[in-house]
């Protein structure tokens, strides 16, 4: 996979697939866990796998539409498209682990 990626690049827990076009990520938290601060610099799909809740804590900074902290249920199989700009920590509010797959569109 191409070059080191900076903490704020790190949009997921584990990188699985990087080409020209996409990177698509992994994103797992145990209960409480909270993701790193960490910036969409692309637009990208969410694919929620499993979990029972999920929370976005953005950073003042954000340049994202989301200014305020976000907490919704877990769909899993939901797709949800979400523009960049977003500076921001993603944060398992649930009480069960969760998972989700990140389609990070480079086009």
């Amino acid at each position: 996979m191409p070059g080191e990626l900076s903490p704020r690049e790190m949009i997921g827990t584990k990188l699985l697939m990087e080409n020209d076009r996409v990177r698509i990520w992994e994103l797992a938290l145990a209960p409480g866990e909270r993701s790193s601060l960490h910036e969409h610099d692309n637009d990208y799909v969410v694919v929620q796998v499993y979990g029972d809740k999920v929370a976005v804590e953005p950073h003042p900074d954000t340049k994202s539409i989301y200014k305020n902290f976000q907490e919704e249920p877990v769909i899993p199989g939901r797709a949800i498209y979400v523009g960049k700009g977003g500076l921001e920590v993603a944060y398992n509010s649930g009480d069960k682990p969760y998972l989700e797959l990140i389609v990070e569109l480079k086009d």
